[in-house]
């Protein structure tokens, strides 16, 4: 039997960042990975995510996403690899759409930079785009996106530096409180003790909390990187991520940046609850709504199938984050439900999530994200 202070189970995105923000702490840390670090099987994987300010989920997010990237830009200084890469964003749609109104909202109640383009504006800015004249776009400097794979490994390696010790391909099989208030991990490999337990285990967190079984829902994500007819137009100098509100749904994308093409996804795609040890490989169904979309909206960018890679998000019913402790077993944190919007506070949950597990409380105003709200 081994002790530690803390056990982070799942060392992708969330847990990665936990792990560190525990071992800077001086705690004594292990974290627990079922698959490689980093892998592809999960949340934390594609090369890369957006990151923006002016967010239309709700205006509560902003003041963590400034703790955010002041940690992202610590973690940069450290790391060898770029990780935060700044090429404004782009949140449009019809006037009035939900995405739009809801980024005005947060840009103004916040005072963050930003434009109002109307299509048209956008497209000679950006010869990448070819929104409807109509459309109305909110552009932000400060957006951009993360370089996913690399920072999970910045904030392993920030976590072995203050001595964290992390096990990759070693799943939890089992968890119980012990009589002293902590907990046992049980594995195939050995069984821990801890004072406390942080579960950031993404599409896998209600396997070990079966109390997250309909507030923590995985779903099958495609993404597509397709090769532009004019690659000038798509490099992230010339670029903005983006998300567009349109009829067919809405959508989000990047410019080239590590593999050929420029990225493509479909926010929730075919709503498709699955599970997790089970998600089926991209087909030709997939390509064509991304296809389907880029032809209509970004047609420089709608050249030959480059790639295409499944992921997963995992939804909670109203599609904020649950951050919060076990009522009944307040030494086990949780992160989860993060429903396809949270890569980019990873570095401030991480910051959450251990000053949860070592203090049950944490220095962020994290109401939003309750369990009890359910």
């Amino acid at each position: 039997m081994t002790e530690y202070d803390t056990i982070v189970v799942g060392v992708g995105g969330m847990g990665s960042a936990t792990a560190a923000h525990l071992a800077e702490r001086g705690q004594d840390v292990l974290g627990l990975e079922r698959y490689d670090v980093p892998h592809s099987m999960g949340s934390s994987h594609g090369l890369t995510r957006i990151i923006r300010k002016a967010y239309y989920e709700h205006p509560d997010y902003v003041p963590l996403l400034e703790r955010a990237y002041e940690l992202w830009d610590e973690l940069d200084a450290a790391h060898s690899t770029q990780l935060l890469h700044k090429t404004e964003c782009v949140v449009a749609g019809p006037e009035g759409s939900e995405k739009v109104a809801g980024a005005r909202k947060s840009a103004e109640e916040h005072g963050l930079e930003h434009e109002l383009l109307s299509g048209a504006e956008l497209g000679e800015r950006y010869p990448g785009y070819d929104l409807p004249d109509e459309f109305v776009a909110v552009v932000e400097p400060d957006g951009g996106f993360l370089h996913v794979e690399q920072c999970v490994v910045a904030h392993v390696n920030a976590a072995h530096r203050h001595g964290a010790e992390i096990h990759a391909r070693e799943g939890v099989l089992d968890w119980e409180p012990t009589a002293d208030g902590g907990v046992r991990v049980e594995t195939a490999e050995d069984s821990y003790t801890a004072d406390a337990m942080v579960v950031t285990a993404g599409a896998w967190a209600a396997n070990l909390l079966p109390m997250l079984e309909t507030e923590a829902v995985p779903e099958r994500q495609v993404l597509g990187w397709f090769q532009p007819e004019h690659p000038e137009r798509f490099q992230p100098d010339s670029f903005p991520v983006f998300i567009v509100e349109c009829e067919e749904g809405y959508f989000y994308g990047f410019p080239e940046y590590g593999v050929p093409g420029y990225k493509v996804g479909k926010y929730n795609h075919f709503h498709e609850e699955v599970d997790p040890d089970d998600v089926a490989e991209p087909t030709p169904g997939d390509e064509r709504v991304l296809r389907d979309f880029t032809e209509r909206y970004f047609p420089d960018a709608a050249g030959p199938t480059m790639r295409l890679e499944t992921c997963m998000f995992t939804n909670s019913p109203d599609e904020h984050f649950i951050i919060d402790t076990l009522p009944d077993h307040p030494q086990v944190v949780v992160g989860a439900g993060f429903s396809g919007h949270g890569f980019k506070l990873s570095s401030v949950v991480g910051e959450i999530l251990a000053d949860l597990a070592i203090d049950d409380e944490s220095r962020h105003d994290i109401e939003l994200f309750s369990l009890d709200r359910f």
